[in-house]
Order: C-alpha cells, then sequence, then structure tokens
C-alpha cells in the first residue's frame, strides 16, 4: 500500500516542501530511506521503528522502501522522523489517510516522545506561503511556530497522543500563543552610566548607532573599548516586528534560539575571539551554515583585537560590510544569507599598546608600529564610517562617583532619529542611513553652501575615495537626524569629517 505525508525541509534559511512517500510490499523484511538523505536521515529507520513499537502500534515485518521528494534536493537532520512514522501507520491501515494540508515536523525518541527540531520558523512559514494551514510540532517547538499567523499549530508531546489524534480518539489541543510573554527585557549586561569619561566616544557611538555606521576605537589597554562596545547594544532602538522575525529564522536554522524565548526581540551582540576562521565569520561548511557575520544580522559585531584576526578572515568581510548579504557558492548550489550588521572594532595602536600614550612610552620601533597598523588594509578601513581615539582615563574621573548619562537617555535619541529613518525611507528596503545606496545619498543628503565648500576641502586635503565621500555624506545625515535638521549644515559635516581616519602611525 502506498502513502504520503508532507514534510519540509531547510536550505540556508528558507523552507523547501517536501513529501514522504511510504510503499509497503511484500517480501523479505527490508527498510530502506532514498530520496538524497544524510546520515541523520538515514538513522531515522531505527528511531521511527523503535519508537512505533514502544508506542503499541503494529510495525509491519515487510518491505517497507520511504522515498522523500523531490529527489535531487539534499535531506539532513532528523526532522523526517515524525512524516516517515505516520506515512507507515497510514500504510498498513492503523491511522486514517493526512490530507495535503498537513504538516508534519519533528525527531522521535526511542520510546515515542518528540524532540526539539531546529529551523520550525522558516519551514511554517513556506507551509503557510504554500497553502497549508495546519501543522505538528513538537511540544518544545510550538511557541516558534505560532509565530506565523494564520497556522494552526498542534504541539505533540509523543507519537501515540498524535496516533489518538488522528483516530478520532482523544484530540490534542490547538496551540495558542501568550504573546505578553514577549515583552522586552530591560536589562543589559552594561550600561553607558558605567563608563567614566570618555564623552567624545560615547558621542560616536551615538552616532554609530542611530544610523547603524560601522565604528574603530583605538586605544591603550584598559582604556574601556571593550567596556564602551558592550554598552552599544543598551542604545539600540527596538526591533521592527519584520527584523525580529529575520533574526529568530537564523537563530531557528542554527539552534541557537532560546528555549524560554521564541522570538528574539533584542538586538544581536556577536563577539568571536580573533582565533576563528573564515567559515565561523561568514558562514560555510560542505553545507553551508550562518557565520558570526549573519548571527549578528540586524545587531552588532564586535572584533576585540582587531589587527589579531587573521588577514585573509578580515578581508572575506569587506564584501558583505558593503553588500550586506554573504553569498556562499558550493558545487551542489549557492545560498545567500543575509548580514546587515553593525561593525565594532577595537585595537590597540602598536604590538605593547602605548604608542602615543601620555603616560607609559611605547617600546616598539617605527617599523614594527607600521607593520602592526598595515594589518588592517586600507579597503577595509575605508568602509568604516567613524574612527575614534579612546586615550587613557585620568584619575579624576575613575574617582568621581556622580553617575554617567544612562544608557536610556541616549536610547531616547536613538529612537528619535531611527523614527526619522523610517519615515524617510517607508516603502524601500532600507532601514538605517548606513544602508543608502548612491542614489538615495543623492536624493536624501542635501547640503548648504556652507557644508559644500567643507566637503570639498575634506576631499582634497584627506583623499578621499568616492565611497568614502558617500560614507562621509552618510555619517553627515546621521548627525543631523540626532539634531532635528532636515538640512546638512557645515557642523554636521565638520563632525561627520572629524571621524574620518588621518593616517597611520
Amino acid at each position: 500500500m502506498l502513502a504520503k505525508a508532507l514534510t519540509c525541509a531547510v536550505v540556508g534559511l528558507e523552507g523547501a516542501i517536501v513529501q514522504v512517500e511510504v510503499d509497503i510490499a511484500q517480501g523479505l523484511p527490508y527498510f530502506g530511506i532514498v530520496g538524497l538523505p544524510d546520515v541523520a536521515v538515514q538513522e531515522a529507520r531505527e528511531r521511527v521503528r523503535a519508537a512505533i513499537k514502544n508506542t503499541g502500534c503494529f510495525f509491519p515485518m515487510k518491505r517497507i522502501t520511504v522515498n522523500l521528494a523531490p529527489a535531487d534536493l539534499k535531506k539532513e537532520g532528523p526532522a523526517y522522523d515524525l512524516p516517515i512514522a505516520v506515512g507507515i501507520l497510514v500504510a498498513v491501515g492503523q491511522i486514517p489517510p493526512v490530507g495535503e494540508q498537513q504538516l508534519f515536523l519533528g525527531e522521535l525518541s526511542l520510546d515515542g516522545a518528540l524532540r526539539h527540531t531546529n529551523g520550525i520558523l522558516p519551514m511554517v512559514s513556506l507551509a503557510r506561503d504554500k497553502g497549508i494551514d495546519t501543522v505538528y510540532v513538537p511540544m518544545a517547538d510550538a511557541p516558534e511556530a505560532a509565530l506565523v499567523e494564520g497556522m494552526h499549530v498542534y504541539p505533540v508531546c509523543t507519537l501515540a497522543e498524535l496516533v489518538n489524534h488522528l483516530r478520532g480518539d482523544g484530540a490534542i489541543r490547538e496551540y495558542v500563543p501568550n504573546w505578553d510573554l514577549l515583552d522586552e527585557g530591560t536589562e543589559f549586561a552594561s550600561d553607558m552610566s558605567d563608563v567614566r569619561g570618555q564623552e567624545h566616544v560615547k558621542r560616536a557611538l551615538e552616532v554609530a548607532a542611530s544610523g547603524g555606521h560601522n565604528l574603530l576605537m583605538t586605544g591603550p589597554p584598559g582604556a574601556g573599548k571593550t567596556l564602551l562596545a558592550r554598552c552599544v547594544p543598551s542604545i539600540l532602538p527596538r526591533m521592527t516586528g519584520d527584523e525580529s522575525l529575520e533574526v529568530t529564522k537564523i537563530y531557528s536554522v542554527s539552534g541557537m534560539l532560546p528555549s524560554e524565548t521564541p522570538l528574539m526581540v533584542q538586538r544581536p551582540f556577536r563577539a568571536p575571539h580573533h582565533t576563528i576562521s573564515n567559515a565561523g565569520l561568514v558562514g560555510g561548511g560542505r553545507w553551508p551554515r550562518p557565520g558570526e557575520i549573519t548571527l549578528a544580522h540586524r545587531g552588532v559585531l564586535f572584533l576585540d583585537e582587531l589587527p589579531e584576526f587573521g588577514q585573509h578572515v578580515l578581508e572575506v568581510m569587506r564584501q558583505p560590510i558593503e553588500d550586506g548579504i554573504v553569498t556562499i557558492s558550493r558545487a551542489q548550489g549557492t545560498v545567500s544569507f543575509p548580514a546587515k550588521f553593525m561593525l565594532i572594532g577595537a585595537m590597540n595602536p602598536c604590538p605593547c599598546g602605548y604608542y602615543g600614550d601620555s603616560v607609559k612610552e611605547c617600546t616598539c620601533s617605527d617599523m614594527m608600529v607600521s607593520r602592526y597598523q598595515k594589518r588592517l588594509s586600507g579597503p577595509l578601513l575605508d568602509r568604516i564610517d567613524i574612527h575614534v581615539d579612546v586615550p587613557r582615563v585620568q584619575y579624576e574621573k575613575l574617582a568621581d562617583n556622580r553617575a554617567g548619562e544612562a544608557s536610556a537617555q541616549v536610547r531616547a535619541r536613538v529612537e528619535a532619529a531611527r523614527q526619522l529613518q523610517r519615515e524617510r525611507f517607508k516603502g524601500t528596503k532600507v532601514l538605517c542611513n548606513a544602508e543608502m545606496g548612491p542614489g538615495e545619498v543623492r536624493e536624501l543628503c542635501k547640503v548648504d553652501l556652507a557644508a559644500q565648500s567643507l566637503l570639498k576641502a575634506a576631499m582634497n586635503q584627506l583623499h578621499l575615495s568616492a565611497r568614502g565621500f558617500h560614507r562621509v555624506l552618510k555619517l553627515a545625515r546621521t548627525i543631523a537626524d540626532l539634531a532635528g535638521s532636515d538640512l546638512i549644515a557645515a557642523a554636521h559635516v565638520a563632525e561627520a569629517v572629524q571621524y574620518r581616519p588621518r593616517g597611520r602611525g
């Protein structure tokens, strides 16, 4: 007898409908799975056999062939356990046939219980787009599946419970989400009020957060660069609904979605170690998986001790920084991942860390300083909008017990600037000033006469490239937004220009 059930595969960050076809014929006992399955799918034979028997159902000792169609799509992971078990039970007549409006997802344990499965959100989203309205998922994944509007989500604890539900002996109650649990928490690991001094750096971070600009901090050890970077999430604006779903989909596919948080509501903050590989940073593998730059999508990628990262590792970021997307090509196909992140780097000015320090003398030669700073290429530095020095903090500021400005106050100004940008870019795919292309810069970055003169002088003196010129304009647009100005004035351009790098060594 032939039986069919629908499930889903994940390709990159998107889903693909898979039809599970089960044929049971006479002959010697055999259980085979075809349709380009990986090892985890092949091992489903043992899990499904044990789960069906331990559930109290009959497992046929006949020739069982399972086909996962389309056959040219690679199938990986244990999410096919449940639909294969359902197909077998339908084929032997233990449960009635299932319709084409029902989708089954889940990994089976040997006793028939369902375990968490990665990638539930993109798979359920695709099911809705394909006209499927009912999905059966593990109990642990029901809150994530319910994020997709218009779907009937049934949380399944065990295979026996699903069998009784399909037979009509005991109905599984449809999952009803409690959206009140998704309110964003207000606690952050670090707050701007914890930082003493460094007022100009705080201002630079506020500008960067307001427009989504990249930033590089340079200073001696212990000046507060890492603490300042870890304060950035506390001043970033809250994600919109679409941004939350984008980030949640990435973390769902990666298996990093917190069990108690079905929806990511706080912007990601990723801080990989400098020993990370190319594949770990941009994504990769035989079957590509998202890397750190994709996990930082719509959030912050913090690279501490930037020159210590491998030169090739840093150079592969140049295209994602510019385009906001990373494309990974393999012999089996091409996968694209989103990578619109805010890059924050921190570095020492030299190997010993004290070049230019007002107190401690640098022990490095000029050649050592030059070689150290040249680990960062010019094209990479040109893609960083804000370069700021972080000097040593004096005793008087460290001993001052007065609290500085809290992150909540800075965040309010950042939110106001972002709201102006949302209204400005309504109806487009651009969400902040840093994402503007040349066309948007030409149309939306209007400057007055004094600002034009200043821009011309900056181009001649700093030898700005065309990219650098546009980045100065985008940065000036953000500074004008913070000031509530429609027109970019000379003061806004002056501040933007002083954030450009002045040279090395």
